[in-house]
């Protein structure tokens, strides 16, 4: 048996894990015997494959959760660390945290329509994308849910420090998530937690179609790419997989490229 599949007891919560990324990542984790935590909101007209997608999942013989709800208001987060307490039992523990809340104002910072990007739209995405880990991450501490040795795993982009055309709130998430995942790193260490992000290539995901001109930043991310083509939800849930892995423990406050390349060039 592969040394890396995890005990009954070993659980992965996943912040946004209905689609894209996160459900990737939730559906490599869960074949490698991790039970699943998901939270997630989502349009009713969506539930119907929401839901199949996670009786897919729950094929692997695995004990599957989901909690509907919005991740960043305080008592519905309070009231699910609860519910998970409860179902992961006594002896279960959080072993993999991961955000891939996709919350987030795309927006043009002026516009003659009057649609331009305001304070509370920032804050708004920020709060969403960025600060939200650490909410949870506190939470989780303060309710003694972490396995001893815990891994963080948050989603940024390239957007983190190039200036994309109506990206600029989700741009300044995207760094703040970074700033408070090394500190995460640091600050929580006593704790055993090890925290990382993994900095995706362009992935055609929902949430990378909503951006505005997505179509050019696919084909430039084409033409960037050495690997020849983009990168896969799949490529990046892979990552993730290995930095849950033991020979990973050394690894954390980094930012891990996972583009077959692109960022090259």
């Amino acid at each position: 048996m592969d040394k890396n599949i995890k005990p009954k007891e070993a659980w992965a919560l996943i912040l946004g894990g209905s689609s894209g990324l996160g459900l990737a990542t939730a559906k490599k984790l869960a074949g490698h015997g991790f039970n699943i935590l998901v939270v997630h909101r989502d349009r009713k007209i969506d539930f119907q494959t929401i839901e199949n997608e996670f009786r897919s999942i729950a094929l692997n013989k695995i004990k599957l959760k989901s909690y509907h709800i919005d991740a960043t208001n305080l008592e519905r987060r309070t009231a699910t660390i609860k519910e998970i307490y409860e179902e992961m039992g006594q002896n279960g523990k959080v072993k993999v945290l991961v955000h891939s809340i996709a919350k987030g104002n795309l927006k043009p910072m002026q516009s003659a329509d009057g649609t331009a990007l305001s304070n509370q739209d920032f804050h708004l995405t920020i709060d969403a994308m960025a600060i939200s880990l650490y909410d949870w991450t506190k939470a989780l501490v303060g309710a003694d849910l972490f396995a001893e040795d815990a891994r963080i795993v948050s989603f940024t982009s390239e957007g983190n420090s190039k200036a994309w055309e109506n990206y600029a709130a989700v741009s300044a998430a995207k760094a703040a998530l970074e700033a408070i995942t090394r500190n995460i790193a640091l600050e929580f260490a006593p704790k055993g937690i090890k925290a990382n992000c993994v900095q995706a290539g362009i992935t055609l995901t929902n949430s990378f179609h909503m951006i505005p001109g997505s179509e050019k930043l696919e084909e430039n991310a084409l033409k960037r790419n050495p690997s020849g083509r983009l990168t896969t939800a799949e490529d990046v849930a892979n990552a993730v997989y290995l930095l849950t892995m033991d020979e990973a423990k050394w690894i954390t406050g980094t930012v891990l490229k996972v583009d077959g390349g692109e960022s090259l060039r």
